[in-house]
C-alpha cells in the first residue's frame, strides 16, 4: 500500500513540475535534457580507451585459391537463388 501511495505522489510531483516548466515557458523536453547533459558531461570525466594495434595483413593469395574461392562463391549464391525461388511467386502476410 505504501508503494503505491508513494507512486501516486511521486507522478503528481512530476506532473506539478512539468506545469511549472510550462508556466515559465520551458514547455519543451529538449531544454532541460540538454541541460542536464552538459552539467553532466562538464563533471564526469572522460574515459581514455587504449588503442589495439592492427592486425597484421593476410598473405598473398595465390590464383589457384582466388578461383576455388570464386568458384565456391558462385556455388553458394546459386544454391541461395535455388531455395529463395523454391515455391509460389507471390507471399502474403
Amino acid at each position: 500500500m505504501n508503494a503505491g501511495k508513494q507512486a501516486s505522489w511521486t507522478v503528481a510531483t512530476v506532473i506539478a513540475v512539468v506545469e511549472v516548466l510550462k508556466d515559465q515557458g520551458v514547455a519543451r523536453w529538449n531544454y532541460p535534457l540538454r541541460l542536464l547533459h552538459k552539467n553532466a558531461m562538464a563533471h564526469v570525466r572522460t574515459i581514455t580507451i587504449p588503442s589495439r594495434s592492427s592486425p597484421p595483413p593476410p598473405p598473398p593469395a595465390s590464383s589457384s585459391d582466388i578461383i576455388r574461392s570464386e568458384q565456391h562463391m558462385t556455388k553458394s549464391f546459386e544454391k541461395a537463388m535455388g531455395l529463395s525461388c523454391f515455391g509460389p511467386t507471390t507471399v502474403r502476410f
